[in-house]
C-alpha cells in the first residue's frame, strides 16, 4: 500500500511539473499583459512537433531538440505578440478573447494539414530507461519532467527577481501607465513576456511528448486544466501557478490510482470550486477594490 501511494505521488508531481510550465507562460501573459491567452495550449502542442522534428527527424540529443524546440517557439510567441496581441491591445477585452480563441482554431486545423491528425510517437534514449527505488519505478523520461521543470522555474525565478527586464516586467505587473512614464519599453517586455511564455510550453510538450503521444488535439486536452491552475493559484501569480499545479497533480493521480481515472477530472474541478467559494480571488491570489 505505501508503495502504491508514494508511486501515485510520483506520477502527480509528474503531472504537475507539465501544468506548471504551461500555467507559467500562461499566468506570466495574464499577468503582465492582461491578455487571456486561448491559443496558449497550442504553443505546447506545437513545441512537441518542433521537438519531434528536432529529435526524431534531425537525430539530434533529446536536450538539444529541448532548447532548440524552445528557442523556435520563443521566436513563434514573439510573432504572436506582433501580429495579433499588439494590433488588439487597445481594443475591447472581448476582441482580444475572440482573437486568441480564433488562433487557436487556425494553429490546430494548421497542424492537422501539416502534421497529419493521426498521433505521433516520440521515441528518445530515455524512454524506456528505468530507475528503480525500494519497489518504485519512474522512466527517465518521467523523472526529466520534473527534474527539468525545476530548473526551468529557477531560471525564471532568477530573472523575474533579480535582472532589469525582470524587474521591468514586476513594474509592468504593477502599475503599466508608471512604468510607461519611468521610461520601460512596454512593447519590449510584451516581446519578452510572450517569447518567455511559448518557450515554457513548447519544453512542456518536448518533455512529455515522449510519455504520451504526440497530436494536434494534444492542447485542447490540457487546456481547461491549465486554466483551472492558474485561477486556483491566483490569476497572474506565478508562485500560485506552481503550487497549484502540483496540488491538482497529486489530486488527480491519487483519485485515477485510488478510485477511477473517470473521477479525476471530477475532482479537479471541485477542488477548483470549492477553493473559490472560501477564496474568490485563488489561493495565492488578493482580492482588489476597483474604483469606478
Amino acid at each position: 500500500m505505501f508503495q502504491e501511494i508514494v508511486q501515485q505521488i510520483v506520477n502527480g508531481l509528474v503531472l504537475g511539473s507539465t501544468y506548471a510550465l504551461i500555467a507559467l507562460g500562461l499566468t506570466l501573459i495574464y499577468g503582465i499583459l492582461g491578455i487571456v491567452n486561448w491559443a496558449h495550449s497550442e504553443l505546447y502542442m506545437l513545441g512537441a512537433f518542433v521537438g519531434v522534428f528536432m529529435v526524431v527527424n534531425l537525430h539530434l540529443p533529446f536536450f538539444a531538440g529541448l532548447a532548440l524546440a524552445m528557442a523556435v517557439m520563443a521566436l513563434f510567441g514573439m510573432v504572436m505578440d506582433l501580429l495579433v496581441f499588439r494590433p488588439l491591445r487597445s481594443a475591447p477585452e472581448m476582441n482580444m478573447i475572440i482573437g486568441t480563441l480564433g488562433i487557436s482554431t487556425f494553429l490546430v486545423q494548421a497542424a492537422v494539414i501539416v502534421f497529419s491528425p493521426n498521433p505521433v510517437r516520440f521515441p528518445t534514449e530515455f524512454s524506456n530507461s528505468y530507475l528503480s527505488f525500494m519497489g518504485i519505478s519512474i522512466t527517465l523520461q518521467r523523472l526529466m519532467v520534473f527534474c527539468v521543470t525545476l530548473v526551468l522555474i529557477g531560471i525564471l525565478n532568477y530573472i523575474i527577481k533579480y535582472t532589469m527586464i525582470g524587474k521591468a516586467m514586476r513594474a509592468c505587473e504593477q502599475n503599466p501607465d508608471a512604468a510607461r512614464l519611468m521610461g520601460i519599453d512596454i512593447k519590449r517586455i510584451s516581446l519578452v513576456t510572450c517569447a518567455i511564455g511559448a518557450a515554457l510550453a513548447a519544453a512542456a510538450g518536448t518533455l512529455v511528448g515522449p510519455i504520451f503521444l504526440v497530436s494536434p488535439q494534444m492542447g485542447l486536452a490540457t487546456i481547461s486544466k491549465v486554466f483551472a491552475v492558474v485561477i486556483l493559484g491566483g490569476m497572474g501569480n506565478v508562485p500560485g501557478a506552481i503550487w497549484a499545479a502540483f496540488i491538482l497533480g497529486l489530486a488527480e493521480s491519487l483519485t485515477a490510482g485510488f478510485l477511477s481515472s473517470y473521477y479525476k477530472d471530477v475532482v479537479t474541478f471541485l477542488i477548483l470550486i470549492a477553493v473559490l467559494i472560501v477564496k474568490p480571488a485563488g489561493l495565492f491570489g488578493r482580492s482588489q477594490i476597483e474604483k469606478v
